[in-house]
């Protein structure tokens, strides 16, 4: 029987949706669930979901739920890991004390500080994960959807390189999904294929019937100025290749926009998005779990669109799939470093996950790939060494920081959020 593990499972949005895309596969509705999380209240209302979804869907899963993450992993094929280490009152944290300093961001959870913070909350726990898979399941595949998604996996890659870790972001797919319904254009009927680092990967393939779109839309944009009022189409009628990611998203990984007040009213951008975005998941948490209560139904009529059941499938039944995902760049994109993380196409079926070599990225997708990869690659490597100095630096080569604090402020500022998330570091990096 196949064993799917959960980490995080307390998620409740996030665990519904991907309990309802497994459970709703005929091979898959009687696998073993799994679930873990540190939060009893969470993880009881986790398990809730777990068996409503199933009564729902007829499907007849075992379903555990363990705070000890040690017995969820015991014996698993496949580990979803879907943490946020520190919760809300971190994330409120990585908001408040940079916007003291006049540092604008949006989203705050692959990039900048926000990002830096995020990842170096994470990696310990990362550790912990990487050390008990290797033990009670070394054959297991880690599906990762904990941002910042790029630097965990390259993390787990420099630290725990015989681990399969795989990490899946829908972006690249509803990038797609959103452009073509903007088009005109049956989604099924779009070829295309995209490329770079999660979050900031380049559409290097759009195509209907063996033709580009990209002239379409051209043509949509000179059409409609409003819909030039948008991070993401500015980018691309400068760089020409579409980015994977919201505007929201994509204006903080730039030093272009967030630091000029006429670009952010231009661009509409929504300064300080995430904190709202999370304050809503945790109300809709508690919604949820008075719904569940209640003995109400879950609306599970959502469409699957999430690639972990998707990749659960392929492997468990041999049924091949062609997805984009995160892994480490072992010569995939031949103009990004190798060893760091990027997204390309990866094809899956009973074998596993294989990434397709892609090549040289444009010359300006790449510049602008270094330069997010760059801060990355010293956080990673700040918590490898355990240089504190190092987080600094990849503060100052952040491109929307460096664009909008002095480098005494960046180290001011870097220093108020290490006193600020404490024992959530690494040891090494807590001064």
């Amino acid at each position: 029987m196949t064993v799917i593990a959960f980490l995080g499972a307390g998620s409740v949005v996030f665990t519904r949706e991907l309990l309802a895309d497994i459970l709703s596969f005929d091979e898959l509705t009687g696998v073993t669930l799994a679930l873990h999380d540190i939060d009893a209240e969470r993880l009881e209302t986790a398990e809730l979901i777990a068996r409503r979804t199933a009564e729902q869907l007829g499907a007849k899963p075992a379903v555990t739920a363990h705070l000890d993450r040690r017995r969820a992993l015991q014996g698993a094929d496949f580990v979803i890991n879907a943490i946020q280490v520190g919760g809300y009152p971190a994330t409120v944290r990585d908001f408040e004390i940079p916007a003291r300093y006049g540092l604008r961001q949006t989203i705050a959870d692959t990039l900048g500080v926000g990002g830096i913070f995020r990842a170096l909350r994470t990696f310990p726990v990362l550790d912990g994960i990487a050390a008990d898979m290797l033990e009670l399941c070394p054959d297991a595949w880690l599906l990762n959807y904990t941002n910042p998604m790029a630097m965990n996996v390259a993390y787990l890659a420099a630290t725990a390189p015989r681990l399969k870790v795989a990490g899946l972001c829908h972006s690249v797919f509803w990038t797609v999904h959103d452009l073509a319904a903007l088009l005109g254009v049956p989604l099924d009927e779009v070829d295309y294929t995209g490329a770079g680092v999660n979050h900031q990967a380049w559409l290097l393939r759009f195509e209907h019937r063996g033709e580009s779109l990209y002239p379409q839309l051209d043509a949509l944009l000179d059409r409609e100025p409003e819909l030039r009022r948008r991070v993401r189409m500015d980018m691309y009628r400068r760089l020409g290749w579409f980015p994977t990611e919201t505007s929201e998203h994509s204006s903080e990984y730039v030093p272009w926009y967030l630091h000029h007040d006429s670009e952010v009213d231009r661009l509409r951008i929504p300064v300080g998005d995430y904190l709202q975005i999370s304050a809503d998941n945790v109300a809709e948490y508690h919604t949820t779990r008075r719904s569940l209560l209640a003995g109400e139904a879950l609306d599970l009529t959502r469409p699957a669109t999430e690639y972990a059941p998707q990749v659960i499938h392929s492997m468990v039944t041999g049924t091949p799939r062609r997805i984009h995902a995160t892994v480490a760049n072992t010569g995939l994109i031949t103009n990004l470093p190798d060893g760091y993380a990027v997204e390309v196409p990866c094809v899956v079926d009973r074998q596993g996950l294989r990434p397709e070599h892609v090549g040289a990225l444009p010359p300006q997708c790449a510049a602008l790939n270094r330069s997010f990869v760059s801060v990355g690659e010293l956080t990673v490597r700040a918590a490898v060494d355990g240089d504190p100095r190092m987080v600094r630096q990849a503060a100052m080569v952040d491109p929307n920081t460096a664009a909008t604090l002095t480098v005494d402020a960046i180290w001011a500022l870097c220093d108020e959020l290490t006193a600020a998330h404490g024992d959530l570091l690494p040891s090494a990096l807590r001064s």
